[in-house]
């Protein structure tokens, strides 16, 4: 079944269920300063997961757009990608276990058509330290669909991973009990990491079993949750049932949610193994247009080089969404791993023997495959094009020179070693003593000025009979990461810090402040980027000058008025186009937005309307429920045309 019959198929059976198909949101998530990307299907949903009605109701399915950039040095094989589908459903206190597993399991076997055989499952094992039971539902439920397909379930204890290396799996055992750190979900993690207020609950995961040998790498045993590839999780029922209101005390929520996600490519390759046997994601309709195209153009067959196959068509597929979605190839945030990406896929590229100049090429691959679900892509066909090629031809340069830098370091190292007890200090323990060895710095150096990955600096220097300190280089990697996560946290723009009843608080005057903004000064002034924490909002806007201390006060009194007159805030899900013609809606960076968006309305009870603009949420349901004084504490400049505010609640 190809990808795009699986997610049509898909969101046509949740509607017939009663549910309102919503589009996917941008890459870019809204309001969540602790990750770049949305890398799941739940972050949009995350307001009406913590309280806030959906204007399309109390049960919502989507297919969202996904990016994990910690996953781009697992693409290589049979099944991780860095850019994905996530199919998704909710119940915002509406149905629970019941029917979402007798869903899941009619839409996996009937629908797609999924082996029920090689479906296993895994389910909450409890948690003694924090008196959180084990899930006695979900197992029954399951057991009791196995048995009407004529299929002994039996339900055993397996544990920790660990514990399930070293158990195993006998015939007959199919749903499996994990500790929490497999089978518990909230934000924050297992339940002894969430904070009080926190919701969260059990979980309840698919498996598809391909049949391969074990890998002993990975550990003695196999079972559902083992990496050796046997196993591929296609899809996890989380089940939120929970509010943390003490160390180690939980109650039972009022209204429970579910929440699913379901990876598209994986079901795919799912239905792919259970028709014809073949264990690849990479040989899914999703990919197999690209790996054609990748064939044509470098002469070779994808069984001659699987990774270099794979990773290029991952990280074109990838570089192709978020270029759609306007993020270009940079140095910073969300744009350097558009650089990465394609830096990658050009090294690998190169293995192939791909023409250079060419590679751009198979983008149109890409966007022929996804354009009937994402016509954005097709209307920037051309700069997406120019984007990719651009950047193949600014890497080809930077890498001329990087090698010259290269040549410079091997001169140095074989100089060195005609020295005796010369100084260069060489750590024998990680490399090859009958080699020289490229210093950790100078790996490091090549990856960070000249953008070379450290495969590509491990390939030249065995050209030249050298090694890599490659642990050395790990760590210097590593502590990079932490600081450039750091620096990530503290830049990036449109940032919540959480969802805590004050940050929701500020998060509201925030808009009434940018009404009052434009109010007095006009409607030149936009959002240009903000942070929100629980003790005050920062602001960046559009504005050339110093505002001077009367205008701030009219702003702070235009807020102050709301909320003292007080009023709903309601939300409403409009299309795009209907949105962007109405000059009463306040918005910055539309390209973010998807087709349709959701506009927050602040009506005073006199009847005024306070603000009108698109936003992600969260955001309180009355302006009285802002509690304080708004005070704007600094104003100051955060850039040319961009001033800064900073202001709380007293």
């Amino acid at each position: 079944m190809s990808g795009n019959d699986v997610r049509r198929k898909y969101l046509a059976f949740m509607e017939k269920n009663g549910h309102a198909i919503v589009p996917s949101s941008a890459l870019i998530p809204e309001n969540d300063p602790t990750t770049l990307f949305t890398g799941s299907g739940m972050q949009p949903m995350l307001p009406y997961l913590l309280g806030e009605k959906h204007p399309k109701g109390i049960r919502i399915a989507d297919s969202q757009r996904c990016f994990r950039a910690e996953d781009i040095e697992e693409v290589g094989d049979n099944r991780h990608t860095t850019f994905f589908e996530m199919l998704g459903n909710w119940s915002f206190g509406d149905y629970f276990k019941k029917e979402q597993i007798e869903w899941m399991y009619e839409f996996l076997v009937k629908d797609v058509g999924i082996n029920p055989n090689r479906l296993y499952i895994s389910v909450f094992g409890g948690d003694e330290l924090n008196n959180l039971p084990r899930d006695v539902d979900a197992p029954e439920i399951w057991r009791g669909l196995f048995a009407k397909a004529g299929i002994e379930a039996q339900i055993v204890n397996i544990g920790s991973e660990a514990d399930g290396y070293e158990r195993g799996m006998n015939p007959g055992e199919r749903i499996f009990y994990y500790e929490a750190k497999k089978n518990w979900w909230s934000r924050a993690g297992i339940p002894n990491k969430m904070p009080i207020g926190e919701p969260g609950g059990p979980d309840s995961e698919m498996f598809y079993d391909f049949g391969t040998p074990h890998d002993t790498k990975y550990g003695k045993l196999c079972h559902p949750n083992c990496d050796c590839g046997r196993f591929m999780e296609i899809g996890n029922n989380v089940f939120m049932q929970y509010l943390k209101t003490g160390n180690n005390e939980f109650t039972e929520l009022k209204n429970k949610n579910i929440d699913f996600g379901g990876g598209l490519e994986r079901i795919v390759a799912a239905s792919l193994h259970s028709s014809t046997g073949m264990a690849d994601v990479f040989l899914t309709d999703l990919f197999t247009p690209t790996i054609f195209q990748i064939e044509q153009l470098s002469g070779k067959s994808y069984n001659d080089d699987l990774q270099s196959f794979r990773i290029v068509a991952d990280h074109l597929r990838g570089a192709v969404f978020m270029i759609g979605d306007g993020i270009m190839p940079g140095n910073t945030d969300q744009d350097y791993f558009v650089r990465r990406l394609l830096r990658r896929a050009v090294r690998y590229a190169d293995k192939l023997a791909i023409p250079a100049g060419k590679f751009s090429q198979l983008a149109q691959s890409v966007i022929n495959t996804y354009n009937q679900h994402y016509p954005n892509l097709k209307d920037k066909e051309q700069l997406i094009s120019e984007v990719i090629a651009h950047e193949e031809e600014q890497f080809r340069k930077t890498l001329e020179a990087g090698l010259k830098q290269f040549n410079k370091i091997s001169l140095q190292i074989h100089v060195t070693s005609k020295v005796k007890n010369g100084k260069k200090v060489i750590d024998k323990s990680s490399v090859p003593t009958t080699k020289q060895v490229i210093g950790a710095q100078n790996a490091f150096d090549l990856y960070t000025t000249y953008g070379f990955p450290i495969e590509l600096t491990e390939e030249i220097a065995a050209e030249k009979g050298l090694a890599v300190e490659r642990s050395g280089f790990e760590i210097l990697m590593e502590k990079h990461k932490v600081t450039s996560r750091a620096g990530a946290e503290q830049k990036f723009k449109g940032g919540l810090a959480d969802n805590s009843e004050r940050v929701i608080q500020l998060h509201t005057a925030t808009h009434l402040m940018l009404a009052g903004l434009q109010k007095e000064l006009g409607n030149h002034i936009h959002q240009a980027g903000s942070n929100i924490t629980g003790e005050r909002l920062r602001y960046d806007f559009t504005h050339p000058e110093k505002i001077d201390l009367g205008t701030l006060n009219r702003v702070e009194a235009y807020v102050n008025n709301a909320i003292a007159i007080g009023g709903q805030v309601t939300i409403e899900i409009v299309p795009k186009t209907e949105a962007q013609a109405d000059s009463s809606i306040e918005a910055s960076f539309w390209d973010r937005y998807p087709n349709e968006v959701k506009v927050y309305t602040m009506t005073g009870n006199d009847g005024t309307i306070f603000s009108k603009e698109l936003c992600g949420g969260p955001h309180v349901k009355k302006l009285e429920d802002i509690k304080g004084i708004f005070k704007i504490t600094k104003e100051e400049s955060s850039s040319a045309g961009i001033r800064r505010i900073k202001a709380t609640l007293v």
